[in-house]
Formats: C-alpha cells, structure tokens, sequence
C-alpha cells in the first residue's frame, strides 16, 4: 500500500546493552521463533499495519533502538505520532501479552506515570503479516539523572507507587524469576551450544557452577515473596519529562522479588551503593515495604543477570541482527573477560552472606 514510504533509519544500539537482557522463566530460547524472525516486516508492512487500524501514515519511520523487538516511530496524516512495537515471533504467547498490556493498564489507571498501549477496536494486540504489534503514545523524555540523593529517593517513591499497586494481582502467563529457570537453564544454553571460546570452557564452567551454587543458597535462605514486578526496571527504562518520571516498556514483567525492581539502579563502587540503597528505600518506604532480608539477593541478582546476558545474546545469535551489533561475543576476548567477571562476582555473593 505504502511503496514510497519514506524510512528513516535510526540507530537501534542500546546505550546499556545489559538492557536487553530480561530474565524469564523459560530462559533465552532459540527454537521457538525462524531463523530471521523479522523477515518480511518492510516499511510497507508496518505503515500497513497503522492503516488496518484506521490511522493513517504519513508515510515516514524511524527504527528506534530494540533488538528483541522491532520498535518505530511512524507520523501521522492527522494526529500524534504513534510508536508501533512489533513482538519478536514465538517469545512469548498471547495471554502473556495481553497480561503485560492488563497491568499496565492497571498501573494507569492508578495513576502511575507509565507509557501503556492504545485500544483499537477494543484491544491492545493486534496481528497482521504474520506479526503481532501494539500502538503505543509517543511520549519524549530523557534519562533521569542519578547523580544526587533526592533523585534516587525519587526513583524509589515511583518504584514503591508501582509495587503498591502490583501486589494487588497476580500473574497467571507471565514469567517467574528463580535460580534454575534464570540461570541454569542459561548456563545450560551456553555449555550444551558450545558458545564458550575453546581453551576457557572448563574455567567457566567451573566459576558459574560455583556461583550458581551460592546463588541457591542464599535464595533458600532468603525464600523471599514474589509479586508482579516491572522485571527490567533500570535508568533506560525511565523517561523524565516536565519533572515527571514514566515507566517504559513493561515487555518483561514477571514474578520476582520486589528488590529486582530496584538493585539495578545500584551503580558505581562499593563504597558508593549503601548510600544509593539507603535512598532508593527511603523513597520506596513511602507507598510500599521491602522485606530487609530481600537486600540478601541483590548480588545473586546481579549474578543471574550477568550469565543470562551471554546466554541472551547466544539465544538470538541466529537473528542477523546480533552478529552485526554484538561481534565481540564471538571473540575469546570476551570469555576471558566473562571467566573473570564471574569470579569477582562469585565473591560479591560470598560476602553478602
């Protein structure tokens, strides 16, 4: 329909390429989407897909930055621009869709600042060429800034807002975040795939065994409480504008501990992240309360991440996409840095014991 769609093609690099890898309980799989899973979504498919529902393109697109979905920025004859989020092919099932639409709606409705799709024709979902799609709002905005304690006691009220309202439901199609489903069957992924650079496959596989361990225990230990949790919620997934902060691409809500929503905002040395907690929490104290024992997991956390992020980028190494962004996850440079980065991890898990 669109033949002469004029495309603009933006960069998709993340700036914190850490945040594209959510944790999920079926862990990164490769098998249940094609080989090119966005083959065949041109510019005509995804101005097409704007028509159907009644809206009509301008003809113009910008790719914004995704890998694990395809992302645009499409103009309109009459109206905002609108941004159209194409799922990746076979990663999760409708419902679990439908469910991550639902409870942003639902934080929407309770005035959560959050970015939710639009309802055409009564639903938020919506499939056309083979693909399935949302319409979101174009909402503009910046990182917030970090820097100071009163933004992070901000970030931990709007944190607190969310989980307040949260804990009201349930997922019933939505991930869980555990030790094995996170990070064995990641672990799995890369030794079983032969991923890891030849000559450091026994060291690093020794060092995530190890870790894993550790990251057993201390899970026992804590047996936290799970609730519906944002999932991926770090500084990229904030926008601040006009002195508002909004909450961005809830793709991988999922059951978890409350304290997933917040250890990622935790950056910078030893020595600096106390002060960081203590402010975060001092925020989130306001609508909501985290069970201390949960500051327990924070390491694991960051240790689960750590390998689920190698065995994200092996899942979608079959993706075009990843070989040309990421060239380095093929190199042993790479796995050497990764063997060493486990063992000052395994460390961390050590000493928050």
């Amino acid at each position: 329909m669109f033949r002469l769609a004029r495309v603009l093609r933006g960069d998709r690099v993340s700036t914190d390429e850490s945040s594209s890898c959510a944790m999920s309980d079926r862990g990164p799989d490769s098998h249940a989407e094609p080989a090119a899973p966005f083959d065949g979504l041109g510019p005509d498919e995804v101005l097409d897909a704007l028509a159907v529902l009644g809206l009509e393109p301008d003809g113009t697109l910008l790719a914004l930055n995704s890998y694990e979905n395809r992302v645009y920025r499409t103009g309109l004859e009459a109206g905002a621009p609108r941004v159209l989020k194409f799922y990746r092919p076979g990663r999760w099932a409708d419902e679990a869709i439908e469910e991550e639409h639902a409870f942003t709606a639902e934080l929407a409705a309770a005035e959560i600042p959050v970015v939710a799709p639009e309802a055409h024709a009564g639903r938020t979902l919506h499939h056309h060429a083979g693909f399935r799609y949302a319409v979101f709002p174009l909402r503009g905005g910046h990182w917030p800034d970090l820097d100071a304690r009163e933004d992070r006691i901000r970030v931990g009220r709007l944190i607190g807002r969310l989980h307040q309202v949260a804990a009201r439901g349930i997922f019933a199609h939505r991930p869980q975040l555990d030790v094995n489903a996170t990070g064995e069957t990641a672990r799995n992924l890369l030794l079983e795939g032969g991923f890891i650079a030849p000559g450091l496959e026994d060291a690093w596989e020794a060092v995530s065994a190890d870790l894993l361990d550790l990251c057993h225990e201390r899970w026992e230990a804590v047996s936290p409480r799970l609730q519906r949790t944002h999932g991926d919620l770090h500084r990229s997934n904030l926008l601040a504008r006009e002195d508002v902060l909004h909450v961005v691409d809830l793709d991988d809500c999922m059951t978890a501990p409350a304290v997933q929503d917040l250890w990622m905002f935790l950056d910078g040395g030893a020595d600096e992240q106390p002060g960081q907690l203590e402010a975060l929490l001092e925020g989130y104290g306001t609508f909501a309360s985290l069970d201390p024992s949960e500051l327990a997991l924070i390491e694991p956390l960051r240790a689960l991440r750590m390998i689920h992020y190698s065995a994200w980028l092996a899942a979608r190494w079959h993706d075009p996409a990843f070989p040309r962004a990421f060239p380095w996850f093929a190199e042993p440079r790479y796995w050497e840095e990764q063997v060493l980065a486990l063992k000052e991890q395994l460390a961390r898990v050590q000493q928050c014991g």
